[in-house]
Protein backbone atom coordinates (compact mmCIF):
# COMPACT_ATOMS: atom_id res chain seq x y z
CA UNK A 1 0.00 0.00 0.00
CA UNK A 2 1.37 3.56 -0.98
CA UNK A 3 2.24 5.80 1.72
CA UNK A 4 -0.05 8.78 0.81
CA UNK A 5 -3.80 8.59 -1.75
CA UNK A 6 -2.18 8.62 -5.58
CA UNK A 7 -5.40 11.44 -5.92
CA UNK A 8 -3.77 13.73 -3.85
CA UNK A 9 -1.29 16.40 -4.99
CA UNK A 10 0.77 19.21 -3.77
CA UNK A 11 0.41 22.69 -4.28
CA UNK A 12 4.24 21.96 -5.70
CA UNK A 13 2.31 19.60 -7.84
CA UNK A 14 0.00 22.30 -9.63
CA UNK A 15 2.44 25.18 -9.50
CA UNK A 16 5.04 23.14 -12.41
CA UNK A 17 1.57 22.36 -14.56
CA UNK A 18 -0.14 25.85 -14.26
CA UNK A 19 -0.78 27.12 -18.19
CA UNK A 20 0.34 23.53 -19.82
CA UNK A 21 -2.68 22.87 -22.13
CA UNK A 22 -5.12 20.16 -21.11
CA UNK A 23 -4.67 21.41 -17.22
CA UNK A 24 -7.44 22.95 -15.78
CA UNK A 25 -8.01 24.00 -12.07
CA UNK A 26 -11.62 24.18 -10.00
CA UNK A 27 -12.10 26.06 -7.12
CA UNK A 28 -14.68 24.31 -5.59
CA UNK A 29 -15.10 26.14 -2.23
CA UNK A 30 -18.82 25.93 -0.29
CA UNK A 31 -19.42 26.06 2.91
CA UNK A 32 -21.87 25.95 5.65
CA UNK A 33 -23.39 28.62 7.95
CA UNK A 34 -21.83 27.73 11.01
CA UNK A 35 -18.52 28.21 8.85
CA UNK A 36 -19.09 31.74 8.19
CA UNK A 37 -17.13 31.84 5.13
CA UNK A 38 -18.14 32.60 1.45
CA UNK A 39 -16.49 30.46 -1.22
CA UNK A 40 -17.71 32.58 -4.28
CA UNK A 41 -16.98 35.89 -2.34
CA UNK A 42 -13.08 34.12 -1.70
CA UNK A 43 -12.66 33.20 -4.87
CA UNK A 44 -13.05 36.73 -5.91
CA UNK A 45 -10.63 37.81 -3.64
CA UNK A 46 -7.99 35.99 -4.67
CA UNK A 47 -7.67 32.13 -6.46
CA UNK A 48 -5.13 29.81 -8.08
CA UNK A 49 -3.98 31.71 -11.26
CA UNK A 50 -6.20 30.48 -13.92
CA UNK A 51 -8.70 28.32 -11.91
CA UNK A 52 -12.29 28.20 -12.37
CA UNK A 53 -15.26 28.60 -9.65
CA UNK A 54 -17.66 26.04 -9.38
CA UNK A 55 -21.19 26.37 -7.37
CA UNK A 56 -22.49 23.60 -5.81
CA UNK A 57 -25.95 25.13 -5.49
CA UNK A 58 -26.19 26.14 -8.55
CA UNK A 59 -24.85 23.49 -11.12
CA UNK A 60 -27.18 20.86 -9.56
CA UNK A 61 -30.58 19.84 -9.92
CA UNK A 62 -32.41 22.52 -8.35
CA UNK A 63 -35.72 20.57 -9.03
CA UNK A 64 -35.64 17.70 -6.45
CA UNK A 65 -35.98 20.47 -3.20
CA UNK A 66 -32.52 18.89 -2.02
CA UNK A 67 -29.61 21.12 -1.55
CA UNK A 68 -27.06 20.71 -4.23
CA UNK A 69 -28.93 17.10 -5.85
CA UNK A 70 -26.52 15.59 -8.39
CA UNK A 71 -27.15 17.63 -11.93
CA UNK A 72 -27.98 15.99 -15.14
CA UNK A 73 -24.77 14.89 -17.39
CA UNK A 74 -25.52 17.50 -20.33
CA UNK A 75 -26.39 20.39 -17.80
CA UNK A 76 -23.03 19.56 -16.17
CA UNK A 77 -21.09 18.85 -19.32
CA UNK A 78 -22.41 22.47 -20.46
CA UNK A 79 -21.18 24.30 -17.57
CA UNK A 80 -17.87 22.63 -17.36
CA UNK A 81 -17.46 23.12 -21.14
CA UNK A 82 -18.51 26.88 -20.22
CA UNK A 83 -15.43 26.82 -17.79
CA UNK A 84 -13.86 25.00 -20.46
CA UNK A 85 -13.16 22.21 -18.79
CA UNK A 86 -13.09 18.87 -20.94
CA UNK A 87 -13.32 15.22 -19.28
CA UNK A 88 -10.11 14.63 -21.28
CA UNK A 89 -8.29 17.51 -19.27
CA UNK A 90 -6.04 16.80 -16.01
CA UNK A 91 -8.27 18.50 -13.27
CA UNK A 92 -7.07 19.71 -9.88
CA UNK A 93 -9.82 20.88 -7.59
CA UNK A 94 -9.84 22.67 -4.24
CA UNK A 95 -11.54 24.10 -1.36
CA UNK A 96 -10.31 26.52 1.12
CA UNK A 97 -9.31 24.28 3.96
CA UNK A 98 -8.39 21.27 1.80
CA UNK A 99 -11.38 18.64 2.48
CA UNK A 100 -14.39 19.49 2.54
CA UNK A 101 -16.16 20.29 -0.50
CA UNK A 102 -13.48 19.91 -2.99
CA UNK A 103 -14.31 15.58 -2.65
CA UNK A 104 -17.64 16.10 -3.58
CA UNK A 105 -16.57 18.13 -6.99
CA UNK A 106 -13.67 15.23 -7.37
CA UNK A 107 -16.12 12.44 -7.12
CA UNK A 108 -18.87 14.44 -9.42
CA UNK A 109 -15.99 14.62 -11.98
CA UNK A 110 -15.37 11.20 -12.15
CA UNK A 111 -19.07 9.95 -12.09
CA UNK A 112 -19.82 12.28 -14.96
CA UNK A 113 -16.56 11.03 -16.87
CA UNK A 114 -13.37 12.61 -16.29
CA UNK A 115 -11.01 10.26 -14.98
CA UNK A 116 -7.73 12.32 -14.49
CA UNK A 117 -8.67 14.24 -11.72
CA UNK A 118 -7.35 15.23 -8.09
CA UNK A 119 -7.24 17.21 -4.76
CA UNK A 120 -4.96 19.91 -3.62
CA UNK A 121 -3.16 18.68 -0.30
CA UNK A 122 -4.18 21.90 2.23
CA UNK A 123 -6.36 23.73 0.08
CA UNK A 124 -5.93 27.26 -0.81
CA UNK A 125 -5.90 28.30 2.82
CA UNK A 126 -2.36 26.04 2.72
CA UNK A 127 -1.35 27.14 -0.46
CA UNK A 128 -1.48 30.82 -0.27
CA UNK A 129 0.60 29.99 3.76
CA UNK A 130 3.05 28.72 1.62
CA UNK A 131 3.65 31.79 -0.75
CA UNK A 132 2.24 30.16 -3.85
CA UNK A 133 0.40 32.58 -6.33
CA UNK A 134 -2.51 33.91 -6.29
CA UNK A 135 -4.55 36.38 -8.82
CA UNK A 136 -7.94 37.88 -8.41
CA UNK A 137 -8.56 38.56 -11.87
CA UNK A 138 -11.43 36.24 -13.22
CA UNK A 139 -9.92 34.25 -16.63
CA UNK A 140 -11.77 33.93 -19.50
CA UNK A 141 -11.37 30.22 -20.86
CA UNK A 142 -11.33 29.49 -24.06
CA UNK A 143 -15.01 27.02 -24.27
CA UNK A 144 -14.17 23.24 -24.08
CA UNK A 145 -15.98 20.16 -24.75
CA UNK A 146 -17.12 18.01 -22.27
CA UNK A 147 -18.27 14.79 -23.42
CA UNK A 148 -20.25 13.15 -20.07
CA UNK A 149 -20.79 9.18 -19.43
CA UNK A 150 -21.98 8.87 -16.58
CA UNK A 151 -21.40 6.14 -14.09
CA UNK A 152 -24.24 5.35 -12.86
CA UNK A 153 -23.68 2.58 -10.58
CA UNK A 154 -21.82 4.80 -8.30
CA UNK A 155 -24.71 7.18 -7.63
CA UNK A 156 -27.30 5.60 -4.85
CA UNK A 157 -30.82 7.02 -5.26
CA UNK A 158 -33.70 6.64 -2.30
CA UNK A 159 -35.45 3.81 -3.37
CA UNK A 160 -31.89 2.09 -3.91
CA UNK A 161 -31.09 3.30 -0.05
CA UNK A 162 -34.15 2.12 1.77
CA UNK A 163 -33.38 -1.25 0.29
CA UNK A 164 -30.05 -1.31 1.36
CA UNK A 165 -30.79 -0.67 5.03
CA UNK A 166 -33.80 -2.61 4.91
CA UNK A 167 -31.10 -5.59 3.48
CA UNK A 168 -27.87 -4.59 4.85
CA UNK A 169 -26.61 -5.90 1.17
CA UNK A 170 -23.96 -2.83 1.92
CA UNK A 171 -21.88 -1.26 4.62
CA UNK A 172 -23.17 2.75 5.47
CA UNK A 173 -20.46 4.71 6.26
CA UNK A 174 -21.81 8.03 7.83
CA UNK A 175 -19.81 11.04 7.12
CA UNK A 176 -21.54 13.29 9.78
CA UNK A 177 -20.06 14.51 13.21
CA UNK A 178 -20.81 11.70 16.15
CA UNK A 179 -23.78 14.82 18.09
CA UNK A 180 -25.40 14.25 14.86
CA UNK A 181 -25.14 10.59 14.21
CA UNK A 182 -26.09 9.74 17.05
CA UNK A 183 -29.31 12.64 17.91
CA UNK A 184 -27.03 14.21 20.81
CA UNK A 185 -26.76 17.75 18.44
CA UNK A 186 -29.55 18.94 16.32
CA UNK A 187 -29.57 18.62 12.72
CA UNK A 188 -28.53 22.33 10.93
CA UNK A 189 -31.50 22.12 8.41
CA UNK A 190 -35.20 22.64 10.37
CA UNK A 191 -37.74 20.15 10.58
CA UNK A 192 -35.35 16.92 10.32
CA UNK A 193 -35.07 14.45 12.31
CA UNK A 194 -32.15 13.47 14.06
CA UNK A 195 -30.18 10.17 14.20
CA UNK A 196 -28.92 7.46 11.71
CA UNK A 197 -30.12 5.32 9.20
CA UNK A 198 -29.97 1.52 10.91
CA UNK A 199 -26.68 -0.36 10.71
CA UNK A 200 -24.83 2.70 9.50
CA UNK A 201 -21.57 3.45 10.59
CA UNK A 202 -20.07 7.47 11.65
CA UNK A 203 -16.68 7.66 10.07
CA UNK A 204 -16.56 12.18 10.34
CA UNK A 205 -15.52 13.80 7.61
CA UNK A 206 -13.22 15.78 9.73
CA UNK A 207 -11.12 12.56 10.57
CA UNK A 208 -9.59 12.27 7.75
CA UNK A 209 -7.51 14.94 7.24
CA UNK A 210 -4.87 16.80 9.74
CA UNK A 211 -4.30 20.80 9.04
CA UNK A 212 -5.85 20.60 5.47
CA UNK A 213 -3.36 17.81 4.99
CA UNK A 214 -5.08 13.76 3.96
CA UNK A 215 -3.96 11.19 5.82
CA UNK A 216 -2.20 8.54 4.98
CA UNK A 217 -2.93 5.29 3.66
CA UNK A 218 -2.12 3.16 6.47
CA UNK A 219 -4.08 5.87 8.83
CA UNK A 220 -7.19 5.94 6.35
CA UNK A 221 -6.67 2.10 6.96
CA UNK A 222 -6.84 2.23 10.48
CA UNK A 223 -10.20 4.61 10.28
CA UNK A 224 -11.91 1.74 8.24
CA UNK A 225 -10.74 -0.57 10.69
CA UNK A 226 -11.72 1.21 13.78
CA UNK A 227 -15.06 2.00 12.40
CA UNK A 228 -16.30 -1.82 11.84
CA UNK A 229 -16.00 -1.05 7.69
CA UNK A 230 -14.53 -4.10 6.29
CA UNK A 231 -12.70 -3.11 3.06
CA UNK A 232 -13.62 -6.21 1.14
CA UNK A 233 -17.30 -5.50 0.91
CA UNK A 234 -19.30 -2.69 -0.43
CA UNK A 235 -20.01 0.55 1.09
CA UNK A 236 -22.51 3.48 0.79
CA UNK A 237 -21.35 6.67 1.42
CA UNK A 238 -23.72 9.24 3.15
CA UNK A 239 -23.75 12.56 5.09
CA UNK A 240 -26.14 15.65 5.34
CA UNK A 241 -26.42 16.67 2.15
CA UNK A 242 -24.24 14.97 -0.28
CA UNK A 243 -21.07 16.65 0.12
CA UNK A 244 -18.82 15.00 3.16
CA UNK A 245 -20.13 11.59 2.14
CA UNK A 246 -17.39 12.28 -0.61
CA UNK A 247 -14.13 12.28 1.64
CA UNK A 248 -14.83 8.69 2.33
CA UNK A 249 -15.29 7.94 -0.89
CA UNK A 250 -11.55 9.20 -1.32
CA UNK A 251 -10.31 7.44 1.01
CA UNK A 252 -12.24 4.31 -0.14
CA UNK A 253 -10.89 4.93 -3.48
CA UNK A 254 -7.22 6.01 -1.93
CA UNK A 255 -7.59 2.47 -0.40
CA UNK A 256 -8.34 0.80 -3.86
CA UNK A 257 -11.85 0.42 -2.78
CA UNK A 258 -13.36 -0.07 -6.08
CA UNK A 259 -16.67 -1.24 -5.13
CA UNK A 260 -18.70 1.93 -3.44
CA UNK A 261 -21.42 4.42 -3.99
CA UNK A 262 -22.18 7.90 -2.63
CA UNK A 263 -26.16 8.11 -1.41
CA UNK A 264 -26.68 11.67 -3.23
CA UNK A 265 -29.55 12.30 -1.17
CA UNK A 266 -27.76 11.38 2.16
CA UNK A 267 -29.55 12.77 5.28
CA UNK A 268 -31.37 15.72 3.71
CA UNK A 269 -33.18 13.60 2.36
CA UNK A 270 -33.61 10.27 4.55
CA UNK A 271 -33.87 12.50 7.79
CA UNK A 272 -36.63 14.92 6.04
CA UNK A 273 -38.83 12.37 5.49
CA UNK A 274 -41.14 10.60 7.97
CA UNK A 275 -41.03 7.22 6.88
CA UNK A 276 -38.06 6.24 6.89
CA UNK A 277 -36.16 3.62 9.94
CA UNK A 278 -34.29 5.97 11.92
CA UNK A 279 -32.37 4.91 15.10
CA UNK A 280 -30.35 6.87 18.00
CA UNK A 281 -27.58 6.51 19.84
CA UNK A 282 -23.50 5.64 18.99
CA UNK A 283 -23.48 2.34 16.55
Amino acid sequence: MSAESRFVVSPDWVTERLNRPGFSVIDASWYLPAHNRDGKAEYADGHIPGAVFFDHDEIADRTTGLPHSLPAPEFFAAEMGKRGISERHTIVVYDGPGFFSAPRLWWLLRVMGASDVYVLNGGFDGWKANGHPVESNMPEPEPAAFTPRLAADRITSFSAMRDIVASGSRQIADARGPGRFAAEEPEPRPGMRAGHMPGAKNLPATAFSKDGRFLANDELKALFDDAGIDLERPVVTSCGSGVTAAIITLALESLGHENNSLYDGSWSEWGGRDDTAIVTGKA
